[in-house]
């Protein structure tokens, strides 16, 4: 994180990469701290320094935490691991990146354990779905297949077409009744009386599904 803002610097007349920014070095109201040895502290280089993803304000905290360390504390930084380790811990920008990491890695954590114990309970449902499938879902399918196959029987038997067609075989049968009415009465099987009463009412009958034929036909046709 440091070394993506400092420059470099001599240390006891050897010349080592500063982990100081550009700006801070070469800015004249620097306040980097000074004493008599610092005079040998060499400029940065001339190389161009990496781009950093800390935010202005962020890089701002970092100077404020670093410009009242003396040069051997900052000195410490560059060889002790230890230090420097210590103090980028210590920055509240990496506090609250290690808290939300701990926040997000504990409730991952509960989630998992969550979904671990809810297993059980998935297997068991996910075991009674198989068995719907394969039983009560087939039987119901096929129940429903039933009712699909009726209601497609009674649209066909009650459809306009299919009446006109039971419509015309009653005609046809009231005619053939009529006739064989008729024929009784030439070979004298019934008498005068009852043929009128009972060929006057097939006739009647024939007449009435004729004329609702015609009406239906014309209707459906027109």
């Amino acid at each position: 994180m440091f070394k993506n803002f400092w420059g470099s610097q001599e240390q006891q007349g050897q010349p080592t990469e500063s982990w100081y920014p550009p700006s801070v070095v070469n800015s004249p109201s620097s306040s980097r701290p000074t004493t008599p040895g610092s005079n040998n502290l060499s400029r940065p280089t001339d190389r161009v320094s990496s781009l950093s993803n800390v935010s202005p304000a962020e890089a701002a905290g970092i100077i404020a935490v670093l410009k009242d360390k003396s040069v051997d504390d900052l000195r410490k930084l560059l060889s002790d691991k230890d230090a420097y380790q210590n103090l980028l811990l210590s920055l509240e920008p990496v506090k609250t990146q290690n808290r939300v990491r701990d926040e997000l890695r504990n409730e991952t954590l509960q989630l998992a354990r969550e979904n671990v114990d809810k297993e059980p309970c998935i297997m068991e449902l996910r075991n009674q779905c198989r068995i719907i499938r394969t039983t009560e879902l087939a039987t119901a399918q096929e129940k429903l297949h039933e009712l699909e196959r009726k209601k497609e029987d009674t649209l066909k038997y009650y459809s306009p077409s299919s009446l006109l067609v039971r419509l015309q075989d009653a005609m046809n049968k009231t005619e053939e009744e009529s006739e064989t009415l008729h024929r009784q009465l030439l070979d004298g099987e019934i008498d005068l009386p009852a043929f009128v009463q009972k060929y006057k009412k097939m006739r009647y009958t024939y007449h009435k599904r004729a004329l609702v034929h015609l009406a239906a036909k014309t209707t459906v046709t027109g």
